[in-house]
C-alpha cells in the first residue's frame, strides 16, 4: 500500500481504538486532504469574471501560476514565479485589491498549508475577502481552521470550522467542515460537541460523502463520553 493510500485510509476510515484521533492527527492530512485539490479546481474556472483592465492583466498572469499549482513538483514556482511569469506571491502584492490578488492569496494559503508553512498560510488566507461564492468562501475559512489545527491551536481551529460550516450551508463544503470540527473537538476531549457535529452531518447532509462513514466517528466519540 502506498503512503497516499495510507493517508486516505486514515482520513476516511476511523478505528475504534481510543487513540485513533492521535493516529489521524499525526499525519496532518486529515485536515488538509482534499482542501488544496478543491481550491485548485475551483480557481481554474473562477478567474474568468475579471473585467477591469488592471485586473485583466493580473488574471492573464494568474494562468501560469495556476498551471504550476496543479503539479506537485512545480508548486514553488506557483508561489515565486519562474522568471518569466509572476507567482501568486507577486500577483497578490503587485495587484493588491484586485480579484486576481484575492484569488492569489487563497492559492498561497493552500500551497503554504501543503508545505507545512502554517503561519505563512494564515497570513495569506487572512488577506482573502469574501466573494459571495457559496463554495469558495467557506472553503477558504476552513483552510484557516486547517492551519490553526496544524499549529495545535484547537480553540481557533474550532471557531473557524464552525464559522465555515455555517456560512452558505451546502452539501459540498458543510459536511466536510463539520467533520473537521468534530475532530478538533475530539482533540480537546470535548466529545459531547464532537458527537453533535458528527450527528449534524448525519441529519442535515445524509446524502454527502462524509455521511457514509460518520457512524464510526459518532460511535468513537460516544464511547468517550
Amino acid at each position: 500500500m502506498s503512503s497516499n493510500q495510507k493517508h486516505k485510509t486514515v482520513a476516511t476510515a476511523p478505528t475504534k481504538r481510543t487513540g485513533s484521533f492521535i493516529l489521524e492527527n499525526q499525519k496532518s492530512l486529515v485536515f488538509i486532504i482534499g482542501g488544496i485539490v478543491v481550491l485548485i479546481l475551483l480557481y481554474i474556472g473562477y478567474q474568468r469574471f475579471y473585467l477591469a483592465p488592471r485586473a485583466e492583466t493580473a488574471a492573464d498572469q494568474l494562468f501560469k501560476a495556476e498551471a504550476y499549482a496543479t503539479i506537485d513538483s512545480l508548486q514553488q514556482r506557483a508561489i515565486d514565479g519562474d522568471g518569466s511569469y509572476p507567482g501568486f506571491k507577486e500577483i497578490a502584492d503587485e495587484y493588491e485589491n484586485t480579484k486576481s490578488a484575492n484569488i492569489a492569496n487563497a492559492y498561497l494559503g493552500g500551497l503554504y498549508l501543503r508545505q507545512g508553512k502554517y503561519q505563512e498560510a494564515i497570513n495569506a488566507l487572512e488577506k482573502y475577502s469574501n466573494t459571495g461564492s457559496t463554495v469558495l468562501d467557506p472553503l477558504v475559512i476552513g483552510l484557516l481552521g486547517d492551519a490553526y489545527s496544524e499549529l495545535k491551536d484547537y480553540n481557533k481551529a474550532a471557531s473557524y470550522y464552525k464559522k465555515a460550516a455555517e456560512k452558505n450551508s451546502n452539501t459540498f463544503t458543510s459536511p466536510l467542515l463539520l467533520k473537521k470540527l468534530g475532530l478538533v473537538y475530539e482533540a480537546q476531549n470535548d466529545f459531547k460537541q464532537a458527537v453533535e457535529a458528527y450527528k449534524r452531518i448525519q441529519s442535515d447532509y445524509p446524502e454527502s460523502q462524509e455521511a457514509t462513514s460518520i457512524e464510526g466517528y459518532i460511535a468513537r466519540a460516544e464511547a468517550r463520553l
